[in-house]
């Protein structure tokens, strides 16, 4: 097995763990206190798929276009676990969750889209700084 695909697999575990984390999460009662500024729960759902699509990129590594299939995995994800929270007692489905969360999403995946482009260190399945590879 090469370093590459170590390193893939490896990114793969933790994008599993941590989508399995967040299903974890919304399957109970919200147990958060009232947010303090406005809108702090759409800012919590960007950045937490805004790290999803940064796992997934680096795990999925298509041939083309792997920036898309990592925000369709977070979006996706996003949606199905909205959805999921409909069946669970005390939570309820919010579309606004969900374009946070496929707005932070795409905002990381323009962020790698672009370092990609301009000959970056980030590559599909590679870490961010080029010291790592």
């Amino acid at each position: 097995m090469t370093a590459m695909q170590k390193r893939q697999i490896l990114w793969s575990i933790l994008l599993l763990a941590y989508s399995a984390m967040i299903y974890r999460l919304s399957s109970g009662p919200v147990q958060l206190p009232a947010p303090p500024f406005f809108a702090q729960d759409k800012w919590l759902h960007a950045m937490a798929y805004g790290l999803m699509v940064w796992l997934a990129w680096h795990a999925l590594r298509p041939p083309s276009h792997p920036g898309w299939w990592a925000w369709l995995y977070a979006a996706g994800f996003g949606a199905t676990d909205e959805w999921h929270q409909s069946f669970v007692p005390g939570r309820q489905a919010d579309l606004w969750d969900w374009v946070a969360d496929a707005v932070g999403a795409a905002l990381v995946w323009w962020f790698l889209s672009r370092r990609l482009a301009r000959g970056g260190a980030v590559a599909p399945g590679l870490p961010l700084s080029s010291e790592e590879s």
